[in-house]
């Protein structure tokens, strides 16, 4: 890094311009959005024949469009992973889940995001009350895992956490220690 400044600071998301010196010695800009990074919750429901997701529907204008979701939230600063992940799914559905486990961390767009995103998989869950932000509309439900992949397949779901945590555990559903 030769030099860094921020040309944008907003709530979520603040972007700087970097002067950078790259591995092989060329001298380039580069424009990053950065982030305190993300958790999504993969929240499985093993209670009943075949494991069942929770999925959330919600309006994201970026998209322009209602987009099927894992449960996900950004960090806040200070907070830990594990921390943020737990609150996100209770704020957005209401749930808890006695066992948790980071399963993936992965950079969605690391051209020009450095945002992590950090995916739990929560075991045990129990419903509870959801707590919202006042602009969260959220409509969810328990899909069963062969449906949720069946809706990434089709392009139903088109969310790329959501597809990540949704094809690693239809990948891994069969070695997952039972409870």
């Amino acid at each position: 890094m030769l030099s860094s400044r921020v040309v944008y600071r907003g709530p979520v998301f603040w972007v700087t311009t970097d002067r950078v010196l790259e591995p092989k010695g060329v001298r380039v800009r580069r424009d990053v959005v950065r982030h305190s990074g993300s958790v999504v919750v993969l929240a499985l429901d093993e209670s009943r024949s075949q494991p069942y997701v929770l999925l959330e529907r919600q309006y994201r204008h970026a998209a322009g469009n209602y987009l099927w979701e894992l449960p996900a939230g950004r960090i806040d600063k200070g907070e830990n992973p594990l921390a943020a992940a737990k609150r996100e799914l209770l704020e957005e559905t209401g749930y808890t889940a006695a066992r948790w486990k980071r399963i993936l961390k992965f950079y969605a767009s690391p051209g020009f995001v450095a945002e992590a995103m950090n995916v739990y998989l929560a075991r045990g869950l129990r419903a509870g009350t959801a707590q919202p932000e006042a602009d969260e509309v959220i409509q969810q439900r328990l899909v069963p895992l062969k449906d949720a992949v069946r809706w990434v397949m089709s392009g139903t779901i088109r969310d790329a956490k959501t597809i990540c945590g949704l094809l690693w555990l239809s990948h891994q559903r069969n070695s997952l220690k039972p409870y």
